[in-house]
């Protein structure tokens, strides 16, 4: 056990992971050394960041939780704290549960936990993150919380209403990243979408990506989470415009039946999605959409399912995830609407719009074999460096395998010349 060690484990989305970098950037001015994501725990502390986003999420940070919780009984670790999501969410069933855990703290009183550790939350250091990916990319988080309040959603019960990040600060914290190397943003919120509403009444997010878009050494910016009712139209010439804004948007739309759609409390028609998706392509060249859709959700019979299926055949989606409605406590629908679908028929739809996806993933890879693109390269195995496009977010897209014909530096750009596409991979060789 090493003391004045914290190993730092974080679980869910990068929006977490975020706020992990933060906390570690706290513990290294007040002298601890630290992990993050440890294969084995080696410290005397250990503080996991928890995800309460749906139930395989709980269960998960449950679960290390109870394992850490024994390693505690061992004498393996000391202290065990919890933050995060779920002990925002679920504080006194957890303290109750798990009394082996020395303290938990929300995901906004998180600060607490240093004053616990004997020390303080360094004002002077809010901007300032230790990057746990590689260091040539960093996701910056604009804006916390959520006013939408979907019908299956949990986040607003988590995260309260949304509030934006000023634009200085989001614009320090992106050149200070820049300083140090990082040469891709990945912009992520709740809700892009709603960006600068509460702080000046309109909606900025257009603002702040041509400003972002201005910085030194920062050569992709690629935007997730976006929302489709009231999206910022004047993003989409920014998009167009600028030369290191990535053609990629990440917009969850859930589905295109009318009747599930209202059933969602989504405030948009199908008809209105669909225009929506043709001015964003139309105006966008060579645009990639990456979207979210949900299958089993209450009133989604069977014909609703085919319209969704006929959807996602029809718009070929560059890039899809879809996940079954399972009923979360505390939202609308667990209190107003009734989960009669039974899983077997929801699981059956799930497969059989993934098995969609795959095909339509597989036609939009084949059509860039030949072509030459430029794309990041993140990581190296015997045979390939492993790359990305500007199409191509991180640890959830497709990747580049780059043949090794030549020596190349991670998170070094080059052109590549495509030469096979696989369903969710492409390969390609250095050109030149």
């Amino acid at each position: 056990m090493r003391k004045n060690h914290i190993d730092v484990i974080s679980l869910g989305c990068s929006k977490n992971l975020v706020d992990s970098e933060h906390l570690l950037r706290q513990v290294q001015a007040a002298g601890y050394s630290f992990a993050h994501n440890p294969e084995r725990v080696t410290g005397q502390i250990v503080v996991v960041n928890t995800c309460g986003f749906i139930a395989d999420a709980q269960e998960e940070s449950i679960n290390t939780i109870i394992a850490l919780g024994r390693a505690k009984q061992r004498r393996q670790i000391e202290r065990l704290y919890v933050m995060g999501c779920l002990a925002e969410r679920f504080m006194a069933d957890l303290e109750r549960e798990l009394p082996e855990v020395d303290g938990f703290y929300g995901k906004f009183s998180w600060p607490k936990l240093l004053a616990d550790l004997g020390n303080h939350y360094n004002t002077e250091l809010a901007g300032e993150r230790v990057l746990t990916t590689p260091p040539h990319y960093a996701y910056l988080k604009i804006s916390e919380g959520c006013n939408r309040h979907c019908a299956f959603c949990a986040i607003p019960l988590i995260t309260g209403r949304h509030k934006s990040v000023p634009i200085e600060t989001l614009l320090t914290e992106a050149r200070h990243l820049a300083a140090t190397g990082v040469k891709e943003l990945n912009v992520i919120a709740q809700d892009l979408s709603s960006y600068g509403l509460d702080l000046t009444g309109r909606l900025m997010l257009p603002e702040l990506v041509d400003r972002l878009a201005d910085i030194d050494g920062i050569e992709w910016i690629r935007l997730h989470y976006a929302y489709p009712t009231q999206f910022p139209h004047d993003l989409l010439p920014v998009m167009a415009g600028r030369t290191n804004v990535c053609s990629y948007l990440d917009i969850a739309l859930q589905h295109i039946s009318d009747n599930v759609l209202a059933n969602m409390r989504r405030h948009i028609t199908g008809e209105q999605t669909r225009a929506l998706i043709d001015r964003m392509r139309n105006e966008v060249p060579d645009l990639h959409l990456r979207t979210t859709l949900m299958v089993g959700f209450p009133g989604e019979g069977e014909r609703e399912f085919d319209e969704l299926m006929r959807f996602a055949e029809q718009t070929r989606f560059e890039r899809m995830g879809a996940f079954a409605y399972s009923e979360e406590t505390g939202t609308y629908a667990a209190q107003h609407l009734r989960d009669e679908i039974p899983a077997t028929v929801k699981q059956q739809r799930l497969d059989a719009l993934m098995a969609l996806q795959e095909d339509v993933s597989l036609s939009i890879q084949e059509r860039k074999v030949g072509r030459r693109l430029r794309v990041i390269i993140d990581s190296e195995t015997d045979q390939y460096y492993i790359g990305r496009t500007e199409w191509d977010s991180p640890e959830v897209d497709p990747e580049v395998l780059v043949e090794k014909s030549r020596p190349l530096t991670i998170g070094e750009f080059c052109d590549v010349e495509i030469t096979e596409a696989l369903p969710f991979e492409l390969v390609a060789r250095v050109c030149g």
